[in-house]
C-alpha cells in the first residue's frame, strides 16, 4: 500500500507525462485523478497512526471509533463569561473539613478572586490578608454546573490549577439528584499539597469494584469505589505521564483532560500536556472537523491508551452506581487529605497555621479556564 501511493508529486508527474505523450484525455480528467492522489494520500496520513496504534482489530476499532463520534455531538460549550451565567457558586460550610470560606459569586467578583474575560475564566483563593484564626477558614471559590450529564465526552482546556502548601484543589462530578454517595463521584483532576501527579478515582455506593487487568498507563492505587470502605479512599488511579499535577502542569503550561464515560465501556481519563505532539488536533483545537469525523467527538485509536480506565459491568454495574452527574471546580485547604499528610508533604509548620497566616504563599492558588466543551449522544 505505501509502494503504490507514495507521493501526490508521483501521481502529477505521471499524468503530467500522458499529456505531453499527446494524450486526447481533457485538462479536466487530469485534474480530477490529480486531486484524487492527493486526498487519497492525505487519509493515508490520517489513518496510518490509527492502525499502528490500534492493538486488536485494527479496522474495527477505526469503523466504531468514527461511529460513536457522530453520535457525540457538542451540547454545551463554557468559555469566559459562560461561567457566570451558567454556573452557581457555593457558599456552605466545606464537607471535607478544609479550613476554607467560599464565597458568593458577587463576593468573589468584589474581591476580585472571579474575573473572566471573552476566552478566560480564573477563580482563585485570597492571597492578600492573613485570616483570623476565629475565621472558618481563607476565602476562596467552589462552583458547580447548574445542568447534569449522564453518557458524555467532557474537554477541558486548562491553563493553570492550584498550586502549593495546604491545597487541594479539584475537578470533579457528582450526582445532581444524590444525596451523596447515591449516582456516584468522579474525580478527574485532585492532588494536594506538592503533589506532581494527577489522581483519578471514583467514589460510590457499596458493591463496586475494577480489579485488574486495565489497558491503561496510570497505576491504580486502590479497587474498591465503595466510599464507606478505608475512610472514603474510593477507586483511584495515580497519573503516569509527567507534569500532570501541580507545579509542573503550571510550568509545561497546562494541558487537556478528557473523561469519557459510556455505559458501554464504563469510565475513562485522558491527559495530554499543552506542548505535547501527540495530542489529537480535536481536542487542541475545537471546533474540529475532519474526513472522518464531522463535528463529533469520541476517542481513536489515534489517543493512545487512557491514563486512567474503570470498567463497569458486573462488579460494578453503572445503572445502579452512576447518574446524571453536575460537575465541580473547588479550591480547599488542609481538611480530610491536605492537612492529614501535611506533614509529610515537606511544607512548614502545621496546616492550618500556613493557610491562616502565610497570603503571599497562595499567589499561585488559581484556576485559569481556557474551556469546558460537553459531548453528549444526539
Amino acid at each position: 500500500m505505501q509502494r503504490s501511493l507514495k507521493t501526490p508529486s508521483a501521481a502529477l508527474s505521471m499524468s503530467t507525462s500522458i499529456c505531453r505523450g499527446g494524450s486526447k484525455a481533457p485538462y479536466a480528467l487530469v485534474t480530477l485523478i490529480t486531486a484524487a492522489s492527493v486526498l487519497l494520500f492525505a487519509s493515508f496520513l490520517y489513518v496510518r497512526p490509527l492502525l499502528r496504534l490500534a492493538a486488536v482489530s485494527p479496522f474495527k476499532a477505526l469503523r466504531e471509533s468514527h461511529h460513536n463520534a457522530a453520535h457525540f455531538v457538542l451540547t454545551d460549550a463554557y468559555i469566559g463569561h459562560d461561567f457566570l451565567q451558567s454556573w452557581q457558586w457555593q457558599t456552605f460550610d466545606d464537607p471535607t473539613h478544609g479550613r476554607v470560606n467560599y464565597l458568593s459569586q458577587a463576593d468573589s467578583l468584589n474581591q476580585n478572586l472571579t474575573y473572566v474575560s471573552d476566552n478566560k475564566f480564573i477563580m482563585r483563593a485570597d492571597s492578600q490578608n492573613v485570616v483570623p484564626s476565629t475565621a472558618r477558614g481563607r476565602n476562596s471559590v467552589r462552583i458547580t454546573s447548574l445542568k447534569a450529564y449522564d453518557e458524555a465526552v467532557v474537554v477541558l482546556d486548562l491553563q493553570h490549577m492550584p498550586e502549593g502548601c495546604g491545597t487541594w484543589p479539584a475537578f470533579w462530578s457528582l450526582s445532581q439528584q444524590g444525596p451523596w454517595p447515591q449516582g456516584g463521584e468522579i474525580d478527574i483532576i485532585e492532588g494536594v499539597n506538592q503533589n506532581s501527579q494527577n489522581l483519578a478515582s471514583l467514589h460510590t455506593t457499596p458493591d463496586c469494584t475494577v480489579p485488574p487487568p486495565r489497558l491503561m498507563t496510570g497505576t491504580a492505587t486502590s479497587i474498591n469505589c465503595d466510599a464507606s470502605v478505608n475512610y472514603n479512599q474510593g477507586c483511584g488511579v495515580s497519573f503516569a505521564k509527567p507534569a500532570s499535577y501541580g507545579s509542573d502542569f503550571n510550568d509545561a503550561g497546562g494541558g487537556y483532560y478528557v473523561l469519557v464515560r459510556t455505559k458501554a465501556d464504563g469510565i475513562r481519563v485522558w491527559f495530554w500536556s499543552r506542548y505535547d505532539p501527540t495530542v489529537p488536533p480535536e481536542i487542541r483545537a475545537p471546533p474540529y472537523t475532519n474526513l472522518f469525523n464531522p463535528e463529533g467527538m469520541y476517542p481513536t485509536a489515534y489517543w493512545g491508551e487512557p491514563e486512567a480506565v474503570f470498567p463497569l459491568g458486573d462488579q460494578c454495574d453503572y445503572a445502579s452506581h452512576f447518574n446524571a452527574h453536575a460537575f465541580v471546580f473547588d479550591l480547599t485547604f488542609c481538611g480530610d487529605w491536605a492537612g492529614n499528610v501535611y506533614s509529610t508533604s515537606g511544607c512548614p509548620g502545621t496546616c492550618d497555621d500556613f493557610v491562616m497566616n502565610n497570603p503571599q504563599a497562595f499567589s499561585n492558588a488559581y484556576w485559569e479556564i481556557n474551556s469546558l466543551r460537553i459531548y453528549t449522544p444526539q
